[in-house]
C-alpha cells in the first residue's frame, strides 16, 4: 500500500525481513573480527583494490579492519561506528565491543523466534546491564594513591593490551616504553607531546624512547648543525618568491633588462621579509612551507638555522612542545611568542639524519623511535603502540583497574544470573540471554587459542561460584588461573565502554522493524 505513495527508487523492508537483514549484517561483521580476539587471535590482510592504490596492510586491530570494509548494510555500519567511537574514547576494546554486540543480537534472534517482543527483550537487557555495571564497579581496584603500585598497574594494562598485538613477544619492553612516555605527560594526557617516528631497519627490540622531540627533516646548507638555548620562530609562510610568479597575467617587456628588474624586485621583497624574520631575534626558523635558495643563503649569512617543509602535523606539534606560536606575518615582533629549547642538533638513526630538539619548554615532550624489518611491521607496531598509549592515558584519568582474561565477563554474567532468579516474567529470559552473550567472550578467546572453550568456561564458572572472583583464562598454559598473580589487568573505563556501547547498539538494532532505502532526489532541468 505504501508503495503507491512513494517515488520510484524508494524501497521498504518490513517486519521480519527488516529485522533479519539487520541481524544478519551485524552478526556477519562481528564474525569477521571474532578470530582476532585475545592474545592468540589471528591477523587479517587488508588489500586495497583501487586502480591507484593497491597497498597491503596486516593487522588484528578491530577498528582498523572495520574502517577499511565498505558496507551496504545499515546495522553493520552501526557496529563499525561503535568500534570507531571505542577507538577514539579509550583506544582498546574495539574488537570486544563489536563481538559482544554481535553475540547479543545472536541471542536476541533466538528470543524473537520464541515470540518474545523486542521491547520486552530491551527491557530485560537494561536490567541486566545495570546488574553487570554494579558488579563491574564492585570488582575494580584503585591504586592511584601509591605511585609504585600504580606504575605496576599501568605496566600490567600495557602488557595485557600488547599481548594481543604484533608486539606480544616484546611486550615487556614496549610496555615500559609506553608507561615511561605516558608518565612524562604528568597528567596532561596530551598525546601530541608523544611523537612516534618509524624508521625501517634493525628489529623491533632496537626501538627506544628519546627524551625530546625528533623532526625528520634536514637543516639548510652551510647552516649551524647544533644550537644551544634555541629561540625558535615557527612560521607558515611562503618563502619561495625568488622567481617570477605572476599567474593568469601576461607581462610584455621590450628587453631582457626589464625581466631582470622584475626578478630583482622579487628578490628585494624576499630580502626585506628575511630581515623582518631575523629582527625577531630568533636563531632557529622552522617553516611549514618550502624555503628557496635565496632566503636560505640569507639565513646562512646571519647564522640562523632554517628548517623547511615541517608538515602541518609537525608544525602544530612543535608549537605545543616548544611553547611557541605559528605565525604568518612578521610586522609585530613584540606580539610573537617564540618557542624555546635547550639544544637543537642533528643525530643519526640507522642510516638517516634527523633533528633532535632537547630540553623543550614543555618538559613532557618525548619521541618513540620504532625500528622494524618492513613498513608493514612498522605500521602495525605503531597501531599497537598507539592503542597502548591511549589506554594508559585513559587509565591515568580514571585509575580504576579490573582483572582481564575473561574474569569480569564471567563475574558480570554471574551477577545477572543471580538477579534472573528474582525477576518474574519474560524479561528474565532476556537477562539470561545477556549473561550467555557475556560468557561467549571468554569462550571465543579460548577457541582462538586452540583450547577447549566449553571445558575452560565451565571451570571458570565453577571457580567463580566457589568464591575465586579473580580467576580468568591463562592463555599461555590453557588453564584457568588467578589474574592478579599473572598480572593480567584491564582498564575499568575500557570495559565499561564495551559493556554500555555494545548493549545500547544491540538494543537500537533490535528495535528496528522497517528499513527504508531512498534514492537521491533527481535535479530538475538536468542541472
Amino acid at each position: 500500500m505504501e508503495a503507491a505513495f512513494m517515488d520510484s527508487g524508494t524501497t521498504v523492508d518490513k517486519g521480519e525481513n527488516a529485522r533479519l537483514s539487520s541481524f544478519v549484517g551485524a552478526i556477519a561483521i562481528a564474525d569477521l573480527v571474532k578470530t582476532t580476539l585475545g592474545p592468540k587471535g589471528m591477523d587479517k590482510i587488508l588489500q586495497r583494490i583501487s586502480e591507484h592504490d593497491q597497498s597491503v596492510s596486516v593487522t588484528n586491530d578491530g577498528a582498523t579492519i572495520l574502517k577499511s570494509v565498505n558496507l551496504d548494510n545499515a546495522a553493520a555500519k552501526v557496529l563499525v561506528d561503535i568500534a570507531r567511537v571505542q577507538d577514539d574514547e579509550v583506544g582498546d576494546g574495539t574488537t570486544s565491543v563489536a563481538v559482544l554486540c554481535g553475540e547479543l543480537l545472536r541471542e536476541a534472534e533466538t528470543l524473537i523466534n520464541q515470540r518474545i517482543h523486542p521491547t520486552t527483550i530491551a527491557e530485560g537487557w537494561r536490567l541486566a546491564r545495570k546488574a553487570a555495571r554494579e558488579a563491574l564497579e564492585a570488582s575494580c581496584l584503585d591504586n592511584s594513591g601509591d605511585e609504585a603500585k600504580f606504575r605496576d598497574d599501568l605496566l600490567n594494562i600495557a602488557r595485557t593490551t600488547l599481548s594481543s598485538k604484533l608486539l606480544t613477544y616484546e611486550k615487556d619492553y614496549f610496555a615500559n616504553l609506553a608507561v615511561d612516555a605516558v608518565m612524562r605527560l604528568r597528567g596532561s594526557n596530551n598525546l601530541d607531546h608523544i611523537q612516534v617516528l618509524k624508521k625501517a631497519g634493525g628489529n623491533l627490540r632496537d626501538s627506544y624512547l628519546e627524551e625530546g622531540f625528533l623532526l625528520d627533516k634536514t637543516i639548510g646548507v652551510g647552516q649551524p648543525k647544533r644550537i644551544e638555548n634555541a629561540k625558535i620562530l615557527l612560521a607558515n609562510t611562503s618563502m619561495d618568491t625568488d622567481k617570477i610568479k605572476i599567474y593568469g597575467s601576461r607581462v610584455r617587456v621590450d628587453s631582457l633588462n626589464k625581466v631582470a628588474e622584475i626578478e630583482e624586485a622579487e628578490k628585494s621583497r624576499m630580502r626585506q621579509k628575511c630581515d623582518k624574520i631575523i629582527a625577531h631575534g630568533c636563531n632557529v626558523f622552522i617553516n611549514r612551507q618550502l624555503i628557496y635558495n635565496l632566503p636560505e643563503s640569507i639565513f646562512t649569512e646571519n647564522g640562523v638555522m632554517a628548517i623547511e617543509h615541517a608538515d602541518f602535523d609537525g608544525i602544530e606539534r612543535l608549537a605545543a612542545v616548544t611553547g611557541g606560536e605559528v605565525v604568518s606575518t612578521f610586522d609585530r615582533p613584540d606580539l610573537v611568542t617564540m618557542g624555546e629549547c635547550d639544544l637543537i642538533e642533528e643525530v643519526m638513526i640507522g642510516e638517516d639524519k634527523v633533528i633532535r630538539l632537547g630540553g623543550c619548554k614543555s618538559g613532557e615532550a618525548c619521541s618513540i623511535v620504532l625500528r622494524g624489518a618492513s613498513s608493514h611491521i612498522l605500521d602495525e607496531a605503531e597501531r599497537s603502540l598507539h592503542d597502548a598509549l591511549c589506554i594508559l592515558t585513559a587509565t591515568v584519568k580514571d585509575p580504576r583497574i579490573i582483572c582481564g582474561g575473561g574474569c569480569t565477563e564471567v563475574l558480570m554474567a554471574q551477577a545477572i544470573d543471580r538477579q534472573v532468579e528474582a525477576t518474574a516474567g519474560k524479561k528474565s529470559l532476556a537477562m539470561a540471554a545477556f549473561a550467555r552473550a557475556l560468557r561467549q567472550l571468554p569462550a571465543i578467546v579460548a577457541d582462538n587459542g586452540g583450547y577447549d572453550s566449553a571445558e575452560l568456561v565451565t571451570q571458570l564458572r565453577a571457580a567463580h561460584a566457589s568464591g575465586k572472583s579473580t580467576y580468568g583464562l591463562d592463555m599461555y598454559n590453557g588453564i584457568i588461573g588467578d589474574m592478579t598473580e599473572l598480572g593480567v589487568a584491564e582498564s575499568f573505563k575500557s570495559k565499561l565502554c564495551v559493556l554500555l556501547s555494545a548493549s545500547e547498539a544491540a538494543e537500537m538494532i533490535l528495535r528496528v522493524d522497517d528499513i527504508i532505502k531512498c534514492a537521491p532526489r533527481a535535479r530538475e532541468g538536468g542541472h
